[in-house]
């Protein structure tokens, strides 16, 4: 959910409006947003507004005020407040009777003495203050973190957080042991002329601070409405059945995922109505521990401890039961595919005929062979250009009724097969042999002719020539 303002029009995607990244001043898209039910409801007459407001201000840091000025204040005003010291710009998140549901959420008392006043709506230099405070807070985080890299402290500072007035800067860290930053603080009071306040978090309200996408696909839980961080432990993933891999299991913060605890209560309830997982399943086969464990389904799986080949058998809970107290009476069944569940599915797919693949078109190596080429080759073996069967080839059944059919073809083939009598006025390459010599290697038989017409004739040969 996102407001008109973060429009993203800059290049690298940040919202060219509010500047905040999300946190945006009119409550659309901020963190940690409380929806106010009781707004449209009118107080009964002669009671007051209540006095105490919600304040929100960078990120997930929220307090509460008092209202003792009696100023008329609405979800998105810009207010200046008490600070410690100086005066804190933010913005009013919550108003009215909504407040005190998040006092007893947060367990504090409305006369509370930690509780510092509204001391007027925000003007504009304090808005224009507050701004630049803000632009700048980038610059001094990346200037923080080298200085804190010179002097070899081993420590993560994630954020910077400066007051309204621009009077003191909160630097957020993280470290795995005690950091002793007496002379960090010296060297940033001297580098950025304000007052330094170091507050060491964890890493789960880092991430809440910083905000991200998790694993599921939306915005992290910390980021948006989780407030209160409660101890996850592996205990958590094993009542759901869950693979103990901590790649999976862990979140942006790099401890386990906070949303491991959202169903755990469920799922710790309907594991009291399964066996022992520890109990084995004693049969006449052999010995059956558990494999795995369907919740939703009712479902456990046994296999068997010697066999090499592992195959799980599916069982009720209920027939898991009646084979334990088989086993307790020292009644033994011959095998747990006798009680193996099956389902409606099942059976009906068992009922139908197998499919044999007997063309071969699921094969998904069929593309793979290499065609035969030679096929085409054998059938045109004994035939001529014309697609006739040569003489000497075999025939199949009715060859001869085909070739008495084909009688007039041949006549006229052998015709064409004869040797050329003489210049008979056909057309030059009529009558050609099927074996004749390409064009080009054969001799030139105007040159020939000439001089067979210029010689002159001989006896014997004018008996062999033949006629003109």
């Amino acid at each position: 959910m996102g407001c008109s303002s973060c429009s993203s029009k800059n290049a690298d995607g940040t919202p060219a409006g509010c500047r905040n990244n999300g946190a945006c001043g009119n409550g659309g898209c901020n963190k940690l947003t409380v929806f106010d039910w009781l707004s449209n409801m009118e107080l009964p007459a002669g009671q007051k507004a209540f006095d105490i407001v919600e304040i929100r201000f960078k990120n997930s840091r929220k307090h509460f005020f008092k209202n003792t000025f009696g100023l008329t204040l609405q979800v998105g005003d810009v207010v200046a407040v008490e600070g410690s010291p100086g005066v804190d710009v933010g913005v009013v998140s919550i108003v009215g009777e909504l407040v005190k549901l998040q006092l007893s959420k947060k367990e504090t008392l409305p006369d509370d003495a930690e509780i510092k006043k509204v001391l007027r709506k925000a003007s504009q230099k304090d808005i224009t203050t507050w701004q630049e405070a803000r632009l700048s807070e980038d610059d001094t985080m990346y200037k923080a973190r080298v200085i804190a890299s010179g002097l070899g402290l081993k420590m993560k500072i994630s954020d910077v957080e400066y007051q309204g007035d621009r009077g003191k800067a909160t630097f957020y860290y993280t470290a795995d042991d005690r950091v002793d930053f007496r002379e960090l603080i010296k060297k940033l009071a001297d580098e950025f002329k304000v007052r330094i306040e170091m507050r060491q978090i964890g890493a789960r309200q880092e991430a809440a601070r910083l905000g991200g996408i998790g694993s599921c696909g939306r915005e992290l839980c910390c980021t948006t409405w989780l407030n209160d961080f409660r101890t996850v432990t592996t205990g958590a993933a094993r009542y759901q059945q869950l693979s103990l891999n901590p790649q999976k299991l862990a979140g942006q913060c790099g401890k386990l995922k906070c949303c491991l605890n959202y169903e755990l209560d469920m799922y710790m309830e309907a594991v009291k109505e399964f066996p022992d997982t520890d109990v084995k399943l004693k049969t006449k086969r052999g010995t059956a521990v558990h494999f795995k464990t369907d919740i939703f389904k009712k479902m456990i799986w046994y296999v068997y401890e010697d066999e090499r080949e592992i195959n799980p058998i599916g069982l009720e809970v209920k027939q898991v039961f009646t084979i334990m107290d088989k086993n307790k009476n020292n009644q033994f069944p011959d095998d747990l595919k006798d009680f193996e569940f099956v389902s409606p599915a099942q059976k009906a797919a068992a009922a139908e005929p197998d499919y044999a693949n007997v063309v071969g078109q699921d094969s998904l190596t069929r593309f793979d062979k290499k065609k035969n080429n030679n096929s085409n080759r054998n059938k045109n073996k004994g035939k001529d250009k014309r697609g006739e069967r040569r003489e000497g080839q075999p025939q199949g059944e009715g060859g001869q009724a085909k070739q008495e059919n084909r009688q007039p073809n041949q006549n006229r083939q052998q015709n064409q097969n004869r040797p050329p009598q003489g210049n008979q006025g056909k057309p030059e390459g009529q009558g050609k042999p099927e074996n004749a010599q390409p064009k080009e290697n054969r001799p030139n038989n105007r040159n020939r002719n000439n001089r067979n017409r210029n010689r002159k004739p001989n006896n014997n040969e004018g008996n062999n020539n033949p006629q003109s």
